[in-house]
């Protein structure tokens, strides 16, 4: 169908699917912009442009898309091809109004967003994982991560992937011993897969023990005594043999204990048209021989001969070196443990002095590289009975009024044993021994248990005034007396009064400090000195909600009324306080507090031009490394204590990646954000009042950036050389900007994807790989390798690597051949030889260029290098 019939059948298609008059199509001729759909069917009419220009009978697209998007010489604009976002998500394209080929019009502008759909399903970047892991390992620690991509929008829930596990294979009793993270696709063992992961069964070796064939047969031989079969005919010992190879060559992609089934779904995996992909993970476990031992218990004071096995701990590597180190900073570590992994403590222990130890077990290589996780074994210090109780005080003095009730409490006396709390060993038991003077019948009675002490009968000062207990505290092995004085004082019949009842008006500012004495009051009592009747405490009543301010004092009728709080004149302008003078020892019956053991005191706060205050205190933001520039990372909010306009400024952003908001605080990318320049990093921004910028604030923005997958590996060295006659291999090392797990492990292949017959390109470990030549050349050569490397999400290019294969020296350099001058030509000679050179270069390169145009093959460059390196 050609683009005129195309046209001709656009406004009836146009009218029939939408339902609408095609007037409502017509715009003027002016800039817009337009929202499409990718995959949108053509042909797709846009809108009619019309024009006020007389004589227009034409219109031209120029820009981008325009073999896509058409207009007709009556102005329709069309698509003429569906859209694709994944190719192009923006259209700018000009449009001009002509007239008998002569633009009479424009040129306006017509921005196209391309709407992306959920046209693409989401996959794995591999089609299947592999992973390692050991019995016990802890639930929720990832052990293996997979990725997928999605070529919709990332913006857009199109683009939003969502894990899951579909299958476990074997599945025991259903219950699944893995689990997958539905963000980040990180892999982990559930807490049933904790407990329940078991690896193939095996024979156990001590360190530095034989692992081969004779080995095996010995310890067959210690299970399966007297055997008359040969070893090789043995079917038990060939099963055991085989079991045993087989758990050594694990390989959990040929020989997995476990397949799990995954999915991957865009949309967030919550709509019934969600797309999706899938992969399988195979999952070998291997045991785990590593196992804490701990929490050990030790008896304290414990007899024994020294140093003692307490434990044992085993590598899962048989040769590896044991290391004990204490987590805590102590002078004293009575611990050590041997080359077989037996630890031991070194001398009697003192739970009084360390009743907890956490010890740090390592093992190594002889390489010093850990080859197991960092273990804390939790060593307990077990208590016995070897303290004596302590009297909290050489002397317990109790006061009581005469006349107090039978059974009133006296006090209670306070004891301790510095064996552990909560056992029998602290138990203190408390008894009275003696009285004086006596009494008959005795006058107190003590709480055996708690060592409260009460009185049997009512104290008069005229029969006592002071009584001196002996109290016996026990614990079931030792003992200890403890002395209590009981003091009969006078009834309080007199109560405190103020020397006056209106200590007038006072003025802070305030910004005074806490801790500010405001003024002295006193009150005086009548009741006998020294005695609680006649101590004096100050409270304050009424006019104090907040509590900012309070009454210190010594009890002996002086108190000092301080600022306890800040004052802030916006809360509160004005107090009236009531203050109350009491004792602590209550009036005697049928007395009662009157107005003149109350005074009252007035306080003005005034204002004070406060500096502005932000709401929070601390100020950190996390963004990805990618956020496009413009974008809010944090805004930031203050404001004056007096209402006052304020403004924000940032300062100490040594990149100048980052602006505020004078009047918003908002703060924003002004560039680029770069990880790799800068992880971290903070900033200072100041509010200040725009009338007084001398009145300000500063808080610290500490910021953080996230990886994101923005650089593709490099090749450390481009270049190398391999002697002809002792050719070794290259060591290929590359090196990526990113962090895992945009980083290494990476993958290394050559660049046109296929096998070489004269090169070997073989990964050794996450960041280096092998070159071998497999064919030596017959002379000196340099060979252009393309060497295509990728990060471990699968991001990567081509890059050329230079290999000389040489004659080499005694040192093991390439050899370069001096050269040789047997005389020397005269000025003019060798002008003369300069020029005749040049003439005969030009001449080849000219029939050069002539027999290069007579072909019409084009070869492409890549596999142009892989033949020149192939020989």
């Amino acid at each position: 169908m050609t683009p005129v019939v195309h046209l001709l059948l656009l406004p009836l298609l146009l009218s029939i699917a939408d339902g609408l008059d095609l007037e409502d199509r017509k715009i003027q001729f002016q800039n817009m912009m337009l929202d499409v759909e990718e995959g949108t069917p053509v042909p797709y009419v846009m809108y009619q442009f019309q024009t006020s220009a007389p004589g227009v009978n034409n219109f031209r697209l120029t820009g981008e898309g325009t073999d896509t998007i058409k207009v007709s010489k009556d102005g329709w604009l069309f698509l003429d091809k569906p859209l694709d976002w994944s190719q192009n998500d923006h259209y700018s394209i000009a449009v001009e109004a002509l007239a008998d080929g002569e633009v009479v019009e424009g040129p306006i502008f017509i921005s196209i967003n391309v709407l992306d759909i959920n046209n693409k399903a989401p996959y794995f970047n591999q089609s299947s994982y592999t992973a390692v892991i050991r019995e016990n390992s802890p639930a929720g620690v990832p052990f293996l991560r997979v990725f997928a991509l999605d070529q919709d929008d990332p913006s857009t829930p199109n683009a939003q992937l969502h894990y899951s596990l579909v299958n476990q294979i074997p599945s025991r009793g259903n219950i699944p011993f893995f689990q997958i993270d539905p963000d980040t696709g990180e892999i982990s063992t559930t807490q049933k897969g904790e407990e329940l992961l078991k690896a193939r069964e095996g024979i156990q070796y001590s360190r530095g023990e034989d692992q081969g064939t004779e080995a095996l047969k010995r310890k067959f031989n210690d299970y399966c005594p007297e055997q008359k079969i040969p070893y090789d005919q043995n079917p038990f010992f060939t099963c055991v043999e085989r079991a045993e190879m087989r758990r050594r060559n694990l390989d959990p992609l040929e020989d997995p204990d476990y397949t799990l089934f995954l999915r991957v779904q865009d949309l967030g995996g919550a709509s019934e048209t969600a797309l999706s992909g899938n992969t399988r993970v195979h999952i070998a476990v291997q045991p785990n021989l590593w196992v804490n031992p701990g929490p050990i218990t030790i008896k304290e004071n414990l007899e024994e001969s020294y140093p003692l096995v307490i434990a044992k701990v085993q590598s899962n590597e048989p040769n590896a070196i044991y290391k004990l180190m204490q987590k805590e900073r102590e002078l004293k570590f009575p611990f050590q443990i041997t080359v077989d992994g037996e630890i031991q403590v070194t001398e009697e222990l003192d739970r009084e002095d360390k009743d907890m130890y956490i010890l740090v077990v390592m093992a190594v290589d002889s390489h010093q590289n850990q080859v197991d996780p960092t273990m804390e074994i939790q060593i307990i210090v077990e208590d016995v009975n070897d303290n004596t109780p302590a009297c909290t005080s050489e002397e317990s003095v109790f006061e009581v009024q005469e006349d107090e009730p039978i059974g009133d409490l006296i006090g209670q006396l306070l004891a301790h044993d510095d064996d552990e709390e909560g056992t029998l060993n602290s138990q203190l038991i408390y008894s009275i021994v003696s009285q004086q003077p006596p009494t008959e019948p005795s006058a107190f009675s003590i709480d055996a248990a708690s060592g409260r002490i009460q009185a049997l009968r009512a104290l008069q000062r005229r029969d006592h005034q002071v009584y001196n207990l002996n109290v016996r505290v026990s614990d079931p092995v030792f003992s200890v007396e403890c002395k209590v004085i009981v003091r009969v004082i006078d009834v309080n019949n007199e109560m405190p009064l103020f020397v006056k009842n209106d200590y007038g008006r006072h003025s802070l500012s305030e910004d005074t400090p806490v801790g500010h004495t405001i003024l002295t009051i006193s009150a005086t009592d009548a009741d006998d000195p020294d005695s609680g009747s006649s101590l004096i405490e100050f409270h304050i009543s009424a006019g104090d909600d907040d509590h900012v301010f309070t009454v210190e004092t010594d009890g002996k009728g002086v108190g000092h009324l301080v600022v306890a709080k800040p004052l802030d004149f916006e809360s509160l302008s004005s107090y009236k306080l009531k203050i109350d003078a009491r004792n602590p020892e209550p009036l005697m019956e049928g007395l009662e507090y009157g107005s003149q053991s109350t005074a009252f005191v007035s306080v003005d706060v005034t204002d004070v031009d406060e500096a502005p205050e932000f709401n929070l205190d601390i100020l950190d933001v996390t963004v990805p490394e990618n956020t496009t520039k413009g974008s809010v990372l944090l805004t930031v909010e203050a404001k004056d204590p007096e209402g006052k306009e304020i403004r924000f400024r940032l300062e100490g952003d040594t990149q100048n990646w980052l602006e505020i908001g004078a009047t918003t605080g908002q703060i924003r990318t002004t560039h680029k954000l770069d990880r790799e320049t800068l992880e971290a990093f903070q900033v200072t921004v100041t509010a200040y009042e725009k009338e007084n910028p001398e009145k300000s604030t500063e808080r610290v923005v500490h910021v953080r950036l996230l990886d994101v997958n923005d650089n593709v590996p490099k090749l450390v060295d481009s270049q190398a050389y391999i002697c002809l006659k002792r050719p070794e291999p290259i060591i290929i090392l590359a090196e990526d900007a990113d962090s895992p797990p945009f980083s290494q492990p990476f993958t290394f292949t050559f660049g046109h994807g296929k096998k070489s017959p004269n090169w070997d390109l073989q990964t050794i470990d996450g960041t280096k790989a092998k070159l071998t030549l497999r064919k030596i050349p017959s002379e000196d050569k340099s060979y252009m390798l393309p060497i295509n490397i990728k990060d471990n999400a699968g991001l990567g290019v081509t890059q050329s690597f230079e290999v000389r294969v040489c004659n080499c020296t005694v040192l093991g350099d390439c050899y370069i051949a001096p050269r040789e001058h047997s005389f020397k030509y005269g000025i003019g000679a060798t002008i003369g030889i300069l020029v005749g050179t040049l003439a005969v270069c030009t001449i080849i390169f000219i029939v050069a260029m002539k027999n290069s145009n007579k072909k019409n093959k084009k070869k492409d460059l890549t596999e142009e290098q892989e033949r020149n390196a192939m020989m």
